[in-house]
């Protein structure tokens, strides 16, 4: 659960409302979040812009919503590594389910990790601020300040590592491990 009480993935989206993200996070991969515009997505959609309207009242309600539909997906084994003793095997098995997510959602990756939009709503938004501390809290072993540049670095590599154009002919299970390895390094995990 996040500070907030809030459990991402226990949010409940009707179906109107998950084909809307669904269209959504396909235009903003390719377009970004300010190169896609409402109408892009009641396009794609083949339904009308006050179709969309009825499901979100603004693109930054889309925005927060796909946001916290990704959270969700990384918040059962959160919680499960906040509940292990052991750090490392903590820290190892956290790693594990970022790394599958990151690659099974790679072509989505890069938009939501580096869209200026994205970032600058998410910056504000205390829900995810919160639960970003705690899943850096467990990565890093430290959610204060001295953390940010080792969790900076970690979440660029595994976003970076997913959707550079240099690994785009890798498959996917020789990327995940590979990731694995090399950020096993960067958070202090034995290979």
């Amino acid at each position: 659960m996040t500070d907030s009480g809030i459990r991402f993935s226990a949010i409940a989206r009707t179906p109107a409302q998950i084909r809307v993200l669904d269209a959504a996070l396909d235009l903003i991969s390719e377009h970004g979040v300010s190169g896609t515009s409402l109408q892009m997505i009641a396009d794609a959609m083949g339904v009308t812009k006050a179709a969309v309207y009825r499901q979100f009242k603004s693109k930054d309600d889309i925005v927060i919503a796909l946001t916290e539909r990704e959270l969700g997906r990384l918040e059962d084994a959160l919680e499960a590594a906040e509940a292990e003793t052991s750090a490392p095997r903590a820290r190892d098995m956290l790693l594990h389910q970022v790394i599958d997510e990151a690659v099974e959602r790679r072509r989505h990756v890069a938009t939501l990790q580096f869209d200026p939009v994205i970032i600058k709503f998410l910056a504000n938004h205390e829900p995810f601020q919160a639960f970003i501390a705690r899943l850096y809290a467990v990565l890093i072993g430290d959610a204060g300040q001295q953390a940010r540049l080792p969790a900076a670095m970690l979440s660029g590599a595994i976003a970076v590592g997913v959707m550079h154009p240099l690994v785009s002919d890798i498959d996917d299970d020789t990327l995940r491990r590979e990731l694995l390895r090399y950020t096993r390094r960067l958070i202090d995990l034995p290979d």
